[in-house]
């Protein structure tokens, strides 16, 4: 399932903020060159129950910029998938202490979502479950906004990596 070409969204249910930062991510990169045009992006989360449908507020969210994510069903993270990535974006900082807990040896690239922003940016993103629609827009905006910085940083990764 997963590949040194794979990048794993993870936040904590794998229904609300990791799929909607998959999408988003996978979205821009489709617009990019090779190599990172052919990196897929997944989602997971860290106290997921296999097979939930993605939230209807993400899916409307991600609707309202022409995004599908209505097929989604979570996944829970295993060490064997978080092995195998190219990278993994966090949520907030619990995700990853959760990641380094369990995923031995720790991945090397796993950072926040945000992580990469200038200075003075929050870093985490907030949970929206069971929030209004707004709320996930928020949520969604903040994702975007930090889509060129984490664009950049894959394609040094890649350069790394090849």
């Amino acid at each position: 399932m997963t590949s040194r070409r794979t990048i794993i969204t993870v936040c904590t249910a794998n229904i609300c903020r990791s799929p909607m930062a998959a999408a988003l991510l996978q979205h821009a990169l489709a617009a990019q060159e090779e190599p990172l045009r052919s990196l897929q992006v997944i989602s997971a989360g860290v106290a997921a129950h296999d097979g939930e449908p993605v939230s209807q507020n993400s899916i409307q969210a991600l609707k309202k910029v022409g995004i599908d994510v209505s097929s989604h069903r979570s996944q829970m993270l295993t060490p064997k998938m978080a092995n195998e990535a190219l990278a993994i974006f966090c949520m907030t900082e619990t995700h990853r202490a959760r990641i380094q807990m369990v995923v031995r040896p720790a991945p090397k690239h796993l950072h926040l979502f945000r992580e990469f922003l200038p200075k003075g940016a929050d870093k985490e993103i907030g949970d929206p479950f069971g929030g209004s629609l707004k709320l996930y827009e928020s949520c969604r905006d903040e994702m975007v906004e930090a889509i060129p910085s984490l664009v950049e940083f894959l394609r040094k990764l890649c350069a790394e990596e090849s």
